[in-house]
């Protein structure tokens, strides 16, 4: 387990670059932390080091959002906060995401805990303060 502690937002490209550098046969990344931690604006991140130039936005309503990367990988961002049920990620058709090889960056990964890959990229953010937070990636 890596753990980083930032002090200001601008210290995420380097939160960003230890998740990025992660990926490769795991490819599904659950951020974990309380509302307002910051988990949309690490996506961000993640998202432009990987050559999206999209608007990262939350996906709060919509469930997902996709953005492109430069080599052409898609990118999912997901935000389940909103599920009230497991079954309505698999309306959507969660698998076909999962398992795609695409990148999936997961906001609010315990509402579909069971069906989450064993292989995922596990952060956890910590809010110690205004701007200073605690980022465990495993």
């Amino acid at each position: 387990m890596k753990t980083i502690r930032t002090v200001a937002q601008e210290e995420l490209p380097e939160v960003a670059a230890a998740i990025v550098e992660l990926l490769g046969p795991r490819t599904v990344v659950a951020l974990r932390g309380e509302m307002g931690a910051g988990k949309t604006t690490l996506i961000r991140e993640i998202a432009a080091q990987l050559g999206a130039a999209d608007t990262v936005t939350s996906p709060t309503f919509a469930i997902v959002n996709q953005y492109k990367g430069a080599d052409g990988r898609r990118i999912c961002h997901f935000d389940f906060y909103r599920i009230d049920d497991i079954r309505e990620a698999y309306d959507f058709g969660y698998e076909e995401y999962f398992y795609s090889g695409d990148v999936c960056l997961v906001e609010w990964p315990e509402k579909i805990e069971p069906l989450l890959p064993d292989d995922r990229i596990e952060v956890r953010i910590a809010v110690d303060g205004p701007t200073t937070r605690t980022f465990e990636i495993e």
